[in-house]
C-alpha cells in the first residue's frame, strides 16, 4: 500500500468518526458524559460491545497467535460466556441497586473510603496501561504503512493518534462512545469477513473447502487437555477467561460504563448476553483467518526455519516476519493480495482502535473525577464541567507518553502481553468486589491499599519461582485468580464481625 492509499483510507475515516461524535454528542452535560442519562438503547450497547472487546488488539494478535497456541483462545472464550452470565445476574443487578457512575462506588458503600479510592487507582492503572498498549498496536502499523516512508518519528506519531481521539471524545462522552462504537463494529465485521473471503478468492477456496482447509490444518487444534504444565491447558484456560472476563469488564468502568448506560437493569442483561453471543462469532472468524492467512504466505513462498516458526523468511531468504503480530499487517501492506485486503485492514484496525482509546479516555476521566476528586460532591455543574475538560487532557498526555514507552515491548505477541498486565493489575479489584459481595464481614478500611499492593506482588513471586517451587509447573493466565484470592485472604485478616466499615 502507498502512504498516498493509507491517509485517504484514515481521512474517509476519521470525517465519518468527527460526524458521528458530533452528532451524538451535541448539549451533552455532565451527566451525559459520565452515565449517557441512563437513556441508551440496549441493541446499540449491544453492538458497541462487541468491538469494544475486540480493540486494535484482537485485530492483530489473534490472526497471527494461531501459529503459536492453535485455536485455544477458543477455550477462554468458552470462559467469557461464563463470566458474562455472572456479570448479567450479579454485577448489574449490584451497580442498578445502588444506582452507581462509577462501579468503585459499591466499595465505598460496603467498606469506606479508602477502599473506594484503592479499587479506583487500580482500575486507573490497569484501564491506562492497557489502553497505551491497545494504542501501540495501532500507532505500530501505521508508523509501518506510513510515517516511516515519510520520515516522521514514532513519538511524532504517538502524539498525533492521542490528540485526534482527544478531540473528537473529550466533549461527548459515553453518548459519544456508543454511537462511535455502534459504528467501529459495522466496519470491524465488515472488514474482518471481506478479508476472508478475499483470500478465500485468491487462494480458489469455496465455503466447503475453506472449512475444511482450516478444520484439517494443524494451527486448529482448538482443545489443549495433554500437558498440565501447558499454559494452553483447558482448565487453565477456561477458568482464566471466566475470572478475566469478570474482571476485565464486569469490574472495568470502561466496560461497564456503555452497559450502565441502559434503561432498566433488564436492558443492562439483554446487552451483554447478546454481545458476548457476538463477540464469540467474531473471535472465532479471526481464528479462521489466521490460518487462512499462514496459508497463503506459504503459498507466496514466505515460510519459517525448521525447528522455529519465527522469524519467516522469503524465497530468497530475506527475513520478511519476526513476531506473530506482524502477519496480518505484511500480507495486507505487501501486495500479495488484492489492494482491498489492504484497504480493509487499516479500516478495521483504526476503526477499533481510534474509538476504543476514546471509550477509554472517557472511562479514566469519570474514574478520577468522580472516585479521586470525588467531583459530584465537591463542585457545582459548571467547575465540574472545567475540571472535566482538564482531567481528559491529562489522560491523553499519560496515554501519549505510555505509547512511546512501549515502543521498547518485546517479541511476545501483544495479546500475550495485554492478559499478563491485566492478571496483574486486575486481580486486587477481582478480589476486593469478591470479597464485599461473598461475606459480610467489615475491614478496616485503612489497611485495604497495603493488602491490594501485597498480593501481586506475592503473585508475582509465585508466577517467577514456580517451575522451581512446583516441580515445573508454569503459570498463564490463571495467575489472576491467584492474586485475586490472596487479595481476599489479606481481607480476611483485616477484617471484623459487624463493625462500622471506616474503623
Amino acid at each position: 500500500m502507498t502512504p498516498t492509499i493509507v491517509i485517504a483510507t484514515l481521512a474517509a475515516y476519521i470525517a465519518t468518526l468527527f460526524a458521528v461524535a458530533f452528532i451524538a454528542g451535541r448539549n451533552t452535560d455532565n451527566a451525559g458524559y459520565f452515565s449517557g442519562n441512563r437513556r441508551m438503547p440496549w441493541v446499540a450497547t449491544a453492538a458497541a460491545m462487541v468491538s469494544a472487546a475486540m480493540s486494535g488488539v484482537t485485530f492483530i494478535s489473534v490472526p497471527g497467535s494461531v501459529a503459536l497456541s492453535g485455536f485455544s483462545y477458543l477455550q477462554m472464550v468458552v470462559g467469557f460466556i461464563i463470566g458474562y452470565i455472572v456479570i448479567a445476574f450479579v454485577l448489574v443487578p449490584l451497580y442498578y441497586k445502588l444506582n452507581v457512575t462509577s462501579l468503585y462506588e459499591y466499595l465505598d458503600s460496603r467498606f469506606g473510603v479508602q477502599s473506594h479510592r484503592t479499587g479506583a487507582w487500580y482500575f486507573l492503572l490497569s484501564r491506562t496501561l492497557l489502553s497505551a498498549l491497545r494504542a501501540y498496536v495501532a500507532c505500530t502499523v501505521l508508523q509501518l504503512l506510513l510515517f516511516d516512508r515519510i520520515g516522521v518519528p514514532f513519538a511524532a506519531n504517538a502524539a498525533l493518534f492521542i490528540l485526534l481521539v482527544w478531540l473528537y471524545s473529550h466533549r461527548g462522552g459515553v453518548k459519544t462512545v456508543v454511537w462511535v462504537d455502534v459504528l467501529r463494529t459495522l466496519i470491524l465485521v465488515g472488514a474482518l469477513g471481506a478479508s476472508i473471503a478475499l483470500i478465500m478468492q485468491v487462494e480458489a477456496l469455496s465455503i466447503s473447502d475453506a472449512i475444511a482447509t482450516v478444520t484439517g490444518h494443524p494451527y486448529s487444534k482448538t482443545w489443549f487437555t495433554e500437558d498440565w504444565n501447558d499454559s494452553r491447558h483447558l482448565v487453565k484456560q477456561l477458568l482464566a477467561g471466566v475470572f478475566m472476563v469478570v474482571a476485565m469488564t464486569g469490574l472495568d468502568q470502561d466496560m461497564m460504563q456503555r452497559t450502565l448506560s441502559c434503561r432498566t437493569k433488564g436492558d443492562a442483561q439483554k446487552n451483554l448476553l447478546v454481545g458476548v453471543g457476538l463477540q464469540s462469532i467474531v473471535i472465532l472468524l479471526f481464528l479462521i483467518l489466521g490460518v487462512l492467512l499462514y496459508i497463503h504466505l506459504e503459498g507466496c513462498g514466505i515460510t519459517s526455519a525448521e525447528g522455529a516458526l519465527f522469524p519467516m523468511f522469503t524465497a530468497d531468504g530475506q527475513v520478511a516476519i519476526t513476531k506473530p503480530d506482524l502477519v496480518f499487517p505484511y500480507v495486507a501492506s505487501h501486495g500479495t493480495l488484492p489492494l482491498a485486503v489492504g484497504v480493509l485492514f487499516v479500516l478495521g484496525l483504526f476503526a477499533s482502535t481510534y474509538s476504543a482509546a476514546g471509550s477509554a479516555l472517557t472511562a479514566l476521566t469519570t474514574s478520577f473525577t468522580i472516585d479521586i476528586l470525588r467531583g459530584r460532591e465537591r463542585y457545582a455543574e459548571r467547575e465540574l464541567t472545567s475540571i472535566r475538560h482538564g482531567v481528559t487532557l491529562g489522560v491523553a498526555v499519560v496515554l501519549a507518553l505510555l505509547i512511546i514507552a512501549f515502543d521498547k515491548v518485546g517479541n511476545h505477541t501483544i495479546i500475550d502481553t495485554f492478559y499478563s498486565v491485566a492478571s496483574y493489575t486486575y486481580g486486587p479489584l477481582l478480589g476486593l468486589f469478591a470479597f464485599g459481595i461473598c461475606t459480610r464481614r467489615s475491614v478496616r478500611d485503612r489497611w485495604v491499599a497495603a493488602v491490594a499492593i501485597a498480593a501481586p506482588l506475592l503473585s508475582l513471586l509465585l508466577d517467577l519461582n514456580s517451575e522451581e517451587w512446583f516441580g515445573g509447573y508454569r503459570f498463564g493466565f490463571e495467575i489472576l485468580i491467584i492474586n485475586a484470592l490472596l487479595t481476599m485472604a489479606g481481607m480476611a485478616i483485616i477484617s471484623r464481625k459487624n463493625r462500622d466499615k471506616n474503623q
